[in-house]
């Protein structure tokens, strides 16, 4: 198991922004240059986008272990 928790966290990070984008009407579909060039864009899907953001949440959570961070509670045994 690879323990590539910064990578997951830059993922991430790129993911929220593209849903807040989405969201806050700031993602573009249509873009038209001062030359007259027109570029099309499909527009993302919001409900697999934050699909794909609840999983790279857990993936970052469940490797938490490999950083030394604790992923859950502490638990005390008497």
């Amino acid at each position: 198991m690879t323990c590539d928790v910064d990578a997951l966290k830059a993922l991430l990070a790129e993911a929220q922004a593209a849903y807040h984008a989405l969201q806050t009407g700031q993602q573009p579909r249509v873009f038209v240059d001062q030359n007259g060039e027109r570029v099309e864009y499909t527009v993302a899907n919001r409900l697999s986008l934050l699909a794909y953001i609840k999983t790279l949440q857990s993936q970052i959570a469940g490797q938490a272990s490999c950083t030394g961070t604790p992923s859950g509670p502490v638990r005390f045994l008497f």
